[in-house]
């Protein structure tokens, strides 16, 4: 029975990964085949490549513009929210704050909700209340920026807390005996040490803003929308471009892809920091 658990545990993994990974490779599939073979009889397996679908949705200055948004929404919010998060982390977890787990709660029940119900009020506070003139936050990045605050921040102080918590205080307090100011402790400290989970909550919160799609849908049209909901432009009342679809989705997993690969390793030691302590 020892024996057998390794080839066990081989077997799940392998049946594990097939699962993940298929529907992946059958977007790929069908990313690289014309409309008339999507059509019929499904094949598993690749007769020839059709590399037009990509060749058009590469050669397509608006989606070129939408992929461009969302690289600078996301990144600036992401940026933003991790920024906002270690500041929140370390003021509660190094001051005496009266109802500080209150605190902690309050912020996580703002990602409780749907982002439905945020639909209709954000919708009247970026078109009629935060307005100068002509300019309003709808259909800009710097609102979808701030929009995305609302749902990631919560989670980046979360995510924070154990990291900023299980650096102990005793290194603040020596740094200050030497005649370092806070900013320099939270700068020469605490930031070098909460690296690891800092890196995750950026990528994280990075990947939330890039894949979200129901408030870019409502809240941007032209200016500011972003590559999610390009896909949406493709189904019309003529027939679904699955090929296109298909290839911009594909095409979008590619940054994600490459992040996670560049830093898997500060997202292994950010998600295991402050996990156990003595």
């Amino acid at each position: 029975m020892r024996r057998d658990r390794p080839l066990l545990a081989i077997g799940l993994w392998i049946l594990l990964s097939l699962a993940t990974l298929f529907p992946i490779y059958w977007l790929f599939v069908v990313s690289v085949k014309p409309a008339v073979d999507l059509f019929t009889t499904p094949s598993l397996f690749l007769d020839t490549v059709y590399w037009d679908n990509y060749a058009k949705v590469l050669t397509n200055e608006t989606l070129r513009r939408y992929m461009m948004n969302s690289i600078i929404i996301s990144t600036g919010n992401a940026v933003l929210v991790t920024t906002l998060a270690f500041m929140a982390c370390y003021a509660l977890s190094r001051y005496d704050l009266g109802g500080k787990e209150n605190i902690f709660f309050w912020t996580i029940t703002n990602r409780m909700a749907p982002a439905a119900v945020f639909l209709l009020p954000f919708f009247l506070l970026f078109t009629q209340v935060f307005t100068i003139g002509e300019w309003k936050l709808y259909d800009t990045r710097i609102g979808m920026i701030l929009l995305y605050c609302t749902f990631n921040l919560p989670f980046a102080i979360w995510t924070l807390r154990p990291t900023i918590e299980g650096i102990p205080k005793e290194l603040d307090e020596a740094a200050t005996v030497d005649g370092s100011s806070t900013w320099q402790v939270i700068a020469e400290v605490i930031f070098p040490l909460a690296r690891p989970g800092l890196a995750v909550t950026l990528i994280l919160t990075w990947v939330f803003a890039w894949n979200e799609f129901l408030l870019a849908a409502t809240l941007t049209s032209f200016n500011a929308r972003t590559i999610t909901t390009g896909l949406s432009e493709y189904v019309t009342t003529t027939g679904t471009e699955w090929g296109t679809m298909a290839s911009i989705a594909i095409i979008t997993l590619i940054p994600a892809l490459v992040i996670f690969a560049v830093v898997q390793r500060h997202i292994v030691a950010g998600l295991t920091f402050g996990a156990v302590k003595e």
